[in-house]
């Protein structure tokens, strides 16, 4: 199937680099550009688009407010974004993720690594940029919240809803591992590990794999490695 693809940011000349990249793909196209958050979650809906490419910085509603809207729509269920930005700034990781972004990645990015985010996102996976960490974001998830010596209890009170095994594969999700790797760790078929990863996407209410990375930490369940 071809990915459809939207385009958000305020540049017009990124957006038209960022098409040209796209388009040229076999398994991708464009199908609208958007140059604020607004106009960007009425095209998703539109286009039926099944990832956008968001900008985190834009005039008006900016690309996190765009996000939250995005996520909270059901009509959108489908849509992942990729948040783009030219600053891999650690806040900016943890708050694309908790708007509800599928992924994170600086505009200085290779072309490869940018169409690779894009199918990654789209499969329902999640996508950090190498210099966003999985263990700055397990830090500032804590700190912001003041959660380090317990949970969010709407999210602890979810996980009660979760099998031992579940809770022992969102662990691992939580880790950055893959569905391989924790087949691997666990003695389990790669197909057993994806069954427990949408259970726990089903029972927790998350959109994808990086949103239960975020429930893993602001639970408690998954604690942020003091260095």
């Amino acid at each position: 199937m071809t990915i459809r693809v939207l385009l958000a940011d305020d540049q017009a000349l990124l957006r038209s680099a960022f098409r040209v990249l796209v388009d040229s793909e076999p398994d991708m196209e464009v199908v609208g550009e958007a140059s604020d958050g607004a106009e960007a979650v009425r095209l998703a809906k539109e286009q039926s688009a099944d990832v956008v490419l968001m900008d985190i910085r834009m005039p008006g509603t900016d690309g996190l407010a765009a996000t939250r809207l995005i996520s909270a729509d059901p009509a959108l269920a489908q849509v992942r974004v990729v948040m783009l930005t030219t600053f891999e700034v650690d806040e900016y990781v943890v708050q694309s993720l908790r708007a509800g972004a599928s992924g994170f990645l600086g505009k200085g990015a290779e072309p490869e690594e940018l169409l690779n985010a894009i199918r990654v996102a789209a499969g329902g996976e999640a996508l950090l940029s190498p210099a966003a960490t999985k263990g700055l974001i397990a830090t500032f998830l804590a700190q912001s919240d003041g959660t380090q010596g317990g949970g969010d209890p709407v999210h602890t009170e979810r996980l009660e809803a979760l099998t031992g095994r579940e809770r022992e594969v969102l662990v691992q999700v939580a880790g950055g591992h893959s569905n391989d790797e924790i087949a691997e760790r666990l003695e389990v078929s790669p197909l057993t590990v994806k069954t427990h990863v949408n259970r726990a996407m089903a029972k927790l209410g998350a959109r994808d794999r990086a949103q239960l990375v975020v429930i893993a930490y602001e639970s408690g369940l998954v604690r942020p490695r003091v260095t």
